[in-house]
Protein backbone atom coordinates (compact mmCIF):
# COMPACT_ATOMS: atom_id res chain seq x y z
CA UNK A 1 0.00 0.00 0.00
CA UNK A 2 1.17 3.12 -1.14
CA UNK A 3 1.79 5.92 1.47
CA UNK A 4 2.76 9.34 1.26
CA UNK A 5 2.89 11.54 4.31
CA UNK A 6 3.27 15.45 4.56
CA UNK A 7 4.95 17.60 7.39
CA UNK A 8 6.07 21.01 8.16
CA UNK A 9 2.68 23.05 7.44
CA UNK A 10 1.97 25.79 9.56
CA UNK A 11 1.27 29.33 10.64
CA UNK A 12 3.83 31.39 8.99
CA UNK A 13 3.70 35.58 8.78
CA UNK A 14 3.59 37.43 4.89
CA UNK A 15 7.08 37.03 3.80
CA UNK A 16 7.91 33.85 5.54
CA UNK A 17 9.33 30.96 4.77
CA UNK A 18 8.40 27.08 5.61
CA UNK A 19 9.43 23.76 3.98
CA UNK A 20 7.19 21.14 4.04
CA UNK A 21 8.61 17.57 3.61
CA UNK A 22 6.87 14.28 1.88
CA UNK A 23 7.59 10.37 2.40
CA UNK A 24 6.59 7.83 0.47
CA UNK A 25 6.99 4.40 1.34
CA UNK A 26 5.08 0.99 0.22
CA UNK A 27 6.79 1.71 -3.09
CA UNK A 28 7.14 -1.51 -5.35
CA UNK A 29 7.85 -0.56 -8.66
CA UNK A 30 9.73 3.01 -9.96
CA UNK A 31 8.74 6.58 -9.04
CA UNK A 32 8.75 8.85 -12.26
CA UNK A 33 7.81 11.75 -10.70
CA UNK A 34 6.72 13.54 -6.79
CA UNK A 35 5.43 16.80 -6.93
CA UNK A 36 3.50 19.31 -4.75
CA UNK A 37 -0.05 20.88 -5.27
CA UNK A 38 -2.36 23.28 -3.06
CA UNK A 39 -6.19 23.99 -2.76
CA UNK A 40 -7.14 27.25 -1.27
CA UNK A 41 -10.77 27.09 -0.08
CA UNK A 42 -13.42 27.42 -2.54
CA UNK A 43 -10.64 27.22 -5.12
CA UNK A 44 -9.55 24.10 -7.73
CA UNK A 45 -6.19 22.10 -7.04
CA UNK A 46 -3.58 23.67 -8.58
CA UNK A 47 -0.14 22.45 -9.09
CA UNK A 48 2.61 24.15 -7.39
CA UNK A 49 5.92 22.48 -8.78
CA UNK A 50 6.84 18.86 -10.05
CA UNK A 51 10.07 16.72 -10.26
CA UNK A 52 10.89 13.95 -12.10
CA UNK A 53 13.74 11.18 -11.96
CA UNK A 54 16.12 12.37 -13.77
CA UNK A 55 15.87 16.41 -12.15
CA UNK A 56 13.45 18.25 -14.57
CA UNK A 57 11.51 20.38 -12.29
CA UNK A 58 8.45 22.29 -13.50
CA UNK A 59 6.70 25.54 -11.28
CA UNK A 60 3.58 27.29 -11.87
CA UNK A 61 4.74 31.11 -12.69
CA UNK A 62 3.62 32.64 -9.46
CA UNK A 63 6.41 30.63 -7.04
CA UNK A 64 9.05 30.87 -9.75
CA UNK A 65 12.63 32.28 -8.04
CA UNK A 66 10.44 32.15 -4.58
CA UNK A 67 9.61 28.08 -4.14
CA UNK A 68 12.11 25.43 -4.46
CA UNK A 69 11.55 21.66 -5.01
CA UNK A 70 14.09 18.71 -4.45
CA UNK A 71 14.36 15.04 -4.48
CA UNK A 72 16.09 12.43 -2.32
CA UNK A 73 15.56 9.50 -4.37
CA UNK A 74 17.05 6.78 -2.09
CA UNK A 75 14.59 7.94 0.72
CA UNK A 76 11.49 8.58 -2.15
CA UNK A 77 11.17 12.02 -0.43
CA UNK A 78 10.45 15.23 -1.59
CA UNK A 79 10.87 18.59 -0.43
CA UNK A 80 9.52 22.21 -1.33
CA UNK A 81 11.52 25.18 0.59
CA UNK A 82 8.82 28.07 0.27
CA UNK A 83 10.15 31.68 0.79
CA UNK A 84 8.51 35.05 0.52
CA UNK A 85 5.31 33.57 1.53
CA UNK A 86 2.00 35.64 0.23
CA UNK A 87 -1.21 35.66 1.79
CA UNK A 88 -2.74 34.53 -1.01
CA UNK A 89 -1.11 30.91 -0.90
CA UNK A 90 -3.04 30.17 2.32
CA UNK A 91 -3.93 26.44 1.52
CA UNK A 92 -3.62 22.53 1.64
CA UNK A 93 -0.95 21.56 -0.23
CA UNK A 94 -0.82 17.85 -1.41
CA UNK A 95 1.87 15.91 -2.15
CA UNK A 96 1.97 13.92 -5.37
CA UNK A 97 4.04 10.53 -6.75
CA UNK A 98 3.52 9.39 -9.90
CA UNK A 99 4.38 5.54 -9.82
CA UNK A 100 4.97 3.62 -13.03
CA UNK A 101 4.55 -0.38 -12.93
CA UNK A 102 6.12 -3.17 -15.15
CA UNK A 103 3.88 -2.73 -17.45
CA UNK A 104 4.22 0.90 -18.20
CA UNK A 105 1.28 1.65 -16.32
CA UNK A 106 1.10 5.35 -14.31
CA UNK A 107 -0.79 5.58 -11.15
CA UNK A 108 -1.12 8.45 -8.90
CA UNK A 109 -1.11 8.75 -5.46
CA UNK A 110 -1.97 12.05 -3.22
CA UNK A 111 -0.95 12.68 0.90
CA UNK A 112 -4.03 13.60 2.54
CA UNK A 113 -2.36 17.48 2.49
CA UNK A 114 -0.71 20.12 5.07
CA UNK A 115 -2.15 22.99 5.98
CA UNK A 116 0.05 26.40 5.28
CA UNK A 117 -1.49 29.51 6.35
CA UNK A 118 -0.09 32.78 5.68
CA UNK A 119 -0.98 35.79 8.01
CA UNK A 120 0.14 38.18 10.28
Amino acid sequence: QVQLVESGGGLVQPGGSLRLSCAASGIRFSINAMGWYRQAPGKQRELVATMTNDGMTNYTDSVKGRFTISRDNAKNTVYLQMYSLKPEETAVYYCNARIVDMFKRSYSYWGQGTQVTVSS
